[in-house]
């Protein structure tokens, strides 16, 4: 089975990661790029092959395109995610999976009514070492999770986007909408939901632009930093920083303090994975060290969205998981501006 795929969007994520898994998958071929800026889709095609389109509805018309990626800046993946499910297609939507919640369920009832797949490119999930960690906890050996503590955070996506320095869209207010939280807040938001098994119950969280400046030298218009308090609703409590001002190693790991030991994830530069038990044991795995900017390993995105479409399965993150997750996002960012704790609505399909 041969899947036509189509990337909207050629910018760093593009490049780094859904152009060159896409080609290294047997089951695909790349059919055509389209970016706003001509000459990025014009280098992935010169190296992928496909065609480049000047109007991403070329795309959503070509019947022989069977799927996309979704990797346009975030305000505009409500628009684009939603009519390529109309054309029935099926879809790879980076993350956050739109700008508000009303729009991400635009891009679920379209999902619903097209019965094509969607996917959400919250690749944290599918990492070796947080895969690994979920069996540990599922096994209960470690008993009940009782807190937590996860960061994420890097020198910012000036160094990364494909349009360096300070006119980078992800400091555009209009562009980015949420900032750090948006960009990687999310991503850990949906892993602590996918490894405790749980829902986010409430939320205190502090917000704001601690270093980064626009092209006018002006803090920019969306947080750089988010420290958040959570509650989950099994009772667990935790802690959550994301920053794009972390300007020495990249930090992305996460503690999970339980009942009969702790679980250190991405802590260690030579252990992925480390079990701490009361007694001083160490249990330490070699596993795949974490995709970062710095060290674009296969994120199995693309491979796992791919193998939904050949087998016909349910994608391992849904649509509704990328609702979710900006949901809570969206709360810590309510909780942030008006200064209080705030409730967060069981998940509603």
């Amino acid at each position: 089975m041969t899947i036509h795929v189509a990337i909207i969007g050629c910018g760093s994520i593009a490049e780094f990661r859904h152009a060159p898994e896409y080609a290294n998958n047997p089951h695909v071929t790349i059919a055509a790029f389209y970016d706003r800026n001509r000459e990025r889709a014009e280098q992935l095609a010169n190296r992928y092959g496909g065609r480049v389109v000047d109007d991403y509805r070329e795309i959503m018309e070509d019947k022989t395109i069977d799927a996309i990626s979704d990797c346009s800046s975030n305000e505009t993946h409500h628009v684009i995610s939603t009519l390529a499910l109309q054309h029935g297609k099926h879809v790879l939507c980076e993350k956050p999976l739109a700008i508000t919640l009303e729009h991400a369920a635009e891009i679920i009832r379209a999902q619903k009514e097209s019965g094509k797949i969607l996917m959400v490119g919250h690749n944290q999930r599918l990492s070796k070492a947080h895969q690994k960690a979920k069996q540990i906890l599922q096994s209960g050996e470690l008993g009940k999770v009782l807190s937590f503590q996860t960061n994420f955070g890097h020198r910012g996506p000036e160094h990364w986007s494909a349009t360096k320095g300070s006119t980078t869209w992800f400091f555009d207010k209009q562009r980015s909408v949420l900032g750090v939280a948006g960009d990687l807040g999310i991503h850990k938001v949906d892993l602590i939901r996918y490894l405790l098994d749980d829902e986010f119950a409430e939320v205190t969280a502090l917000q704001g632009v601690l270093d980064k400046k626009d092209g006018q030298g002006n803090p920019i218009a969306v947080c750089d930093n988010m420290v958040c308090l959570f509650r989950m609703t099994s009772g667990t409590m935790g802690t959550a920083s994301f920053s794009w001002t972390y300007y020495g190693e990249e930090d992305n790991s996460t503690i999970l303090y339980c009942q009969h030991g702790e679980m250190r994830i991405y802590a260690d530069p030579t252990y992925p994975l480390e079990i701490v038990k009361p007694n001083g044991e160490r249990i330490r795995y070699q596993l795949a060290a974490m995709q970062t900017n710095d060290n674009q390993t296969n994120s199995g995105v693309i491979d796992a969205f791919v193998d939904s479409i050949v087998m016909g399965a349910a994608p391992p993150i849904s649509g509704e998981d990328g609702l979710i997750a900006l949901r809570v996002v969206w709360a810590a960012l309510e909780s942030a501006e008006r200064g209080i704790k705030l409730r967060i609505d069981p998940p509603a399909y």
